[in-house]
């Protein structure tokens, strides 16, 4: 299963994963920041395309979908939200298709390390959102993308909200309620190359631990930066994160 891939650009090549619940869309103010230097080349996970139908994709299913947009190739993974848990199983499953990677606002989540600094009420807030969103794709059509939509409101997500459906949210269910399997097979990812990681200080809660984080800037090539925002980083300080990429992207360039 290849995805449709928009490419744009030349160069070494850059593969970029969205989350939830976006589209490839998601990196819109980016490629033209890296298009004169990089190859980005974008694509929809399976299965948020806007459609009626639903279906819950396997991990599985998702890293043997990036793998054939990777295509062999070394690349650099740009990733975001689910995206970053599906490009980080990735990485460590395939590590020599990977020659550097980008996260932005997701870690060890998960991680002893994470559900220890979230304590007992940022475990309940995420049970909450996420079991919500699980219901939705489980109810699915109009009561379903209402769901949803309202969800993404009260997260202050800027995607518009013509293009959010019930369909999107099944990683929810896969991780709450089973489907597809589940998640029996994740790893915390541990980065074996360059990384930049980029967080959003502005959220309720935060998706990585700050021992996870001190371990990866202290990797050679590697950075943590942090940004006066929330999740949405690349869409809410697109110039700072542009520069921020552009920046790292050049430093790691000859060691890459």
């Amino acid at each position: 299963m290849k995805p449709e891939v928009v490419a744009e650009g030349s160069g070494k090549p850059i593969v970029m994963v969205h989350g939830w619940p976006d589209t490839y869309r998601l990196w819109d103010a980016q490629v033209p920041a890296l298009a004169d230097r990089y190859r980005c080349e974008r694509f929809t996970l399976p299965g948020f395309e806007r459609s009626p139908r639903k279906r819950a994709y396997s991990l599985d299913e998702v890293v043997e979908a990036i793998r054939a947009v990777v295509n062999g190739r070394r690349v650099t993974l740009v990733l975001h939200d689910w995206g970053c848990l599906y490009g980080y199983q990735f990485a460590m499953r395939y590590p020599q298709l990977v020659e550097r990677v980008v996260g932005v606002d997701i870690g060890d989540t998960g991680s002893r390390s994470h559900l220890a600094e979230l304590g007992v009420r940022g475990k309940l807030m995420i049970a909450a959102y996420q079991h919500w969103l699980a219901l939705a794709w489980r109810i699915g059509g109009g009561t379903g993308d209402a769901m949803s939509r309202a969800m993404a409101r009260l997260l202050r997500c800027p995607t518009d909200a013509s293009t959010i459906g019930a369909q999107m949210a099944y990683p929810y269910a896969v991780r709450w309620l089973g489907a597809a399997g589940g998640f029996q097979s994740l790893r915390v990812f541990k980065p074996e190359v360059p990384m930049l990681f980029m967080y959003g200080e502005k959220k309720p809660l935060m998706f990585h631990s700050r021992p996870w984080a001190e371990r990866v800037a202290a990797q050679k090539g590697s950075r943590v930066i942090a940004f006066p925002t929330g999740h949405w980083i690349m869409v809410t300080r697109r110039e700072a994160f542009n520069e921020a990429l552009r920046t790292w992207l050049a430093e790691t360039d000859a060691i890459a």
